[in-house]
């Protein structure tokens, strides 16, 4: 087995890596998957499951030995643990494919939210390491309506920040960008910056999902006071809630960004939210 064999998927769980692990497997190549539970990651037979903790970077040697290319997923962690993480992950002139985001402002030191300040952060982190790198910079993930599926399923949504839109992106058209980035030539030292096919509003999004299940399911507007305390009942810090507002103020405001980087890559169009919504129908049942 050659190095170009072994690829590793760094958050190969999550919604976005289940999605990669299975494109490379379509594609015959050997996949490494690093979970923090092996006993519960459930991925199909062929993947080599090995336990590792981005919190404890000697963790991660043995599944990145003989490894070519790693795909890599950050979850919700301070960036102070990320230098030693990039140190392992660039040793031996590594590949890295990092799923970024398209928020990061380069011509700012500090970004607008927090979010896009730790993508920045670990941007710098990877360029800085000397490994080959290709950055995903990505709108943001249609998966993330499924934190409304209990509300669907009452037939309302209540949220702040309804004329807001997003240009959200199917996770199957990430993860086809990054097997085409993991495995092929020419992405090196680009950031690709990928989107849905149109910018979608939180109350275009509600109506959608209730055509798509084929029930009655509204959207209804919550004071920015009630919000506030939701997030803070979920652990958000001030800075950080008054940092998404901001965010969402201005995904109401301005025009969203549309890329048809998806297609130049694969050969085919981004998947629409319509789409998304049909491949997820039964979560919302």
């Amino acid at each position: 087995m050659t190095r170009q064999d072994v690829i590793v998927v760094i958050g190969a769980t999550g919604n976005v890596g289940r999605q990669v692990v299975r494109g490379l497997l379509d594609e015959g190549r050997t996949v490494r998957a690093l979970v923090r539970t092996p006993e519960t990651a459930r991925l199909p037979e062929p993947v080599e499951v090995f336990r590792g903790d981005l919190t404890s970077p000697e963790t991660l040697r043995p599944a990145l030995d003989g490894a070519r290319s790693v795909f890599l997923v950050w979850p919700s962690l301070p960036l102070a643990a990320a230098p030693a993480v990039v140190d392992a992950l660039a040793e031996g002139d590594r590949r890295i494919v990092y799923l970024s985001s398209a928020g990061i402002d380069d011509d700012r030191d500090e970004q607008a939210d927090p979010i896009n300040h730790f993508h920045a952060g670990l941007e710098r982190l990877i360029e800085g390491s000397g490994a080959r790198w290709t950055f995903l910079r990505c709108t943001s993930f249609a998966t993330s309506v499924l934190e409304w599926g209990d509300q669907v399923r009452e037939g309302v949504v209540r949220e702040a920040f309804g004329g807001s839109s997003r240009t959200l992106i199917h996770e199957r058209d990430i993860a086809a960008v990054a097997v085409r980035a993991l495995t092929g030539d020419g992405y090196g030292g680009r950031r690709l910056m990928l989107s849905g096919p149109a910018p979608i509003s939180q109350v275009e999004q509600v109506r959608v999902i209730g055509e798509v299940l084929g029930r009655p399911v509204r959207f209804e507007e919550v004071p920015l006071d009630v919000l506030r305390e939701r997030m803070r009942a979920e652990g958000w810090s001030d800075p950080g809630i008054d940092g998404m507002f901001t965010a969402y103020a201005a995904m109401a405001a301005l025009d969203q960004p549309v890329w048809n980087t998806v297609e130049e890559v694969t050969g085919r169009p981004a998947r629409t939210f319509r789409q998304w919504v049909d491949d997820h129908a039964p979560a919302f049942s």
